[in-house]
């Protein structure tokens, strides 16, 4: 570190762990549980929207989605997201994280309410009424990615950044288990209250009118952990990196710390001088970070095409391989409590315990070495699954498909899905840190868009006539499979074009400790 380093950042970059290191990681993290239970909760209840929306009479099979509704209904929320995470992500550099920070969550609560309550029965307006405020709600979501990102990182001391910016983003895991958990209880409820035969039985009564309650408080409950720490996030000072740096004001950047965090700062009155004046499109950008913005935002990209064709259409995968009984056998309500429990499974198996390893490990082993570990074991899972599929298929082996398929979830979380969001809020200047993160994590959401939308055709069986009702022939889940291998064994190449951050300063990562000397 230079001798003229602020005394401020000195003082960040040194503090012993305290209180509201772990305060801050729960108000950002809340945040990043409801994005994760409003982004996954979807997956939940699209077969039932199907069958309340799209039944048709005298079919053998229950209604479902036509593609294009389906692909509307999953992927506007990531259209969503992508959008919010670019403008907030400037509007953090421009206005500082804090006044950013209240407005997002905000737009969260509201939208989160507001696609519960989709207006009439009819097919066209409910679902044009959902997606748009999913629509609004992912892009609100979407701001929380570079914001909470970088608030957590220019709070935290260079010691043990990593865990704390990885403890932010290991919510969603804790999201995606309540969203699997709150649907079960819920169906559970319905199905005991509102007693129904299978769809084989009785077609239109399998599906209760009651079932249309179900699929919105599923999406209106995602609100409220939001609202739950919505006054402390007001409450949150601006970090004292942006007051110094980007605002120039150490004093106050000095009295903020001191009120909220236990560490001695003597600043000097003096107003800073900006230390980076390049912009993000400036050939000094290019020559100092412009690899490494090409690493953070390819890696994202890849991740996210395997991780969201995973995770959106797991319920796909496991109907396929039988975890899931056939459509036809269930009722409505059944059918949504057996999705709900794949998927917490996984999660609670494989999805929770990944991101926790990544916590305890990355300041221990580094970001470098996890995601090329992640991706490593992440090709050679989906191999593993794709090669011999027919033989996974078999009734028998159904149980080692799942192990497997839970092991890839396990390497995307202690592994590039955790680190792919901890190395942009490292190494950039801090003017520029919440915009380039914001560009990488929209590069991810762009990877997930292609793999939500590019897997619903893709997975759809070679023969058109097996395939589902309005898609055409796709490739089949085993040549799928081995698509996101490929795509897995790319992420592992383009992660030689990120640096390790392991135990260094933002400033030194940055360069902005070398602009002071």
């Amino acid at each position: 570190m230079a001798k003229s380093q602020l005394e401020v950042l000195n003082a960040l970059d040194t503090a012993k762990t305290q209180w509201y290191h772990f305060t801050a990681i729960i108000i950002a993290g809340m945040g990043f549980f409801t994005d994760a239970y409003d982004l996954f909760c979807i997956s939940l209840v699209t077969k039932l929207l199907g069958r309340i929306y799209y039944h048709v009479d005298g079919a053998a099979k229950p209604g479902t989605l036509p593609p294009n509704v389906s692909a509307a209904v999953n992927g506007v929320a990531l259209c969503g997201t992508l959008s919010g995470q670019v403008f907030f992500g400037w509007l953090g550099d421009k206005l500082g994280r804090k006044k950013v920070y209240g407005i997002t969550l905000m737009l969260m609560i509201v939208c989160s309410i507001c696609s519960g309550l989709s207006f009439s029965h009819d097919p066209k307006a409910v679902i044009s009424t959902l997606c748009f405020f999913r629509f609004w709600l992912g892009f609100g979501i979407g701001g929380d990615y570079p914001l909470s990102a970088t608030i957590m990182s220019e709070y935290a001391n260079k010691k043990t950044r990593g865990g704390f910016i990885a403890a932010v983003f290991a919510m969603q895991g804790f999201g995606i288990l309540a969203g699997g958990l709150f649907a079960m209880l819920t169906a559970a409820i319905f199905d005991a209250t509102f007693k129904a035969p299978a769809y084989e039985v009785d077609p239109i009564g399998s599906t209760v009118p009651q079932a249309d309650y179900l699929w919105r408080i599923v999406l209106i409950i995602g609100a409220f952990p939001a609202a739950l720490t919505y006054y402390w996030r007001l409450k949150m000072p601006e970090t004292a990196r942006y007051t110094a740096l980007v605002a120039n004001n150490v004093s106050q950047a000095a009295a903020d710390m001191s009120k909220v965090m236990q560490v001695d700062i003597e600043s000097d009155p003096a107003r800073a001088q900006p230390t980076v004046t390049y912009g993000l499109f400036s050939k000094e950008f290019l020559d100092r970070h412009g690899l490494h913005l090409f690493g953070t935002t390819s890696t994202w990209f890849l991740l996210d095409i395997a991780f969201y064709s995973q995770n959106l259409f797991q319920k796909d995968i496991f109907s396929a391989v039988g975890w899931i009984p056939h459509a036809a056998t269930m009722n409505a309500i059944a059918e949504v409590y057996k999705i709900a429990r794949a998927q917490t499974l996984i999660a609670l198996c494989s999805t929770v315990p990944g991101y926790w390893f990544t916590v305890f490990f990355i300041d221990r082993i580094g970001r470098f070495k996890i995601q090329m570990i992640g991706f490593f074991f992440m090709t050679v899972f989906m191999f593993a699954l794709a090669f011999p599929y027919n033989y996974w298929t078999q009734k028998d082996n159904v149980i080692w498909f799942v192990i497997l398929y839970a092991l890839t979830f396990f390497f995307a979380n202690f592994g590039p899905n955790a680190t792919t969001f901890v190395v942009p809020a490292e190494i950039f200047p801090a003017r520029l840190r919440s915009t380039c993160h914001g560009i990488s994590a929209a590069l991810g959401k762009l990877g997930a868009i292609i793999g939500a939308f590019g897997f619903l055709y893709l997975a759809q069986p070679q023969d058109k006539s097996k395939a589902e009702a309005g898609f055409p022939a796709g490739i089949g889940v085993k040549n799928s499979l081995i698509v996101l291998g490929v795509v897995n064994f790319l992420g592992m190449l383009c992660t030689f074009a990120v640096p390790e951050t392991n135990g260094k300063s933002l400033e030194e990562m940055s360069g902005e400790a070398e602009e002071r000397n």
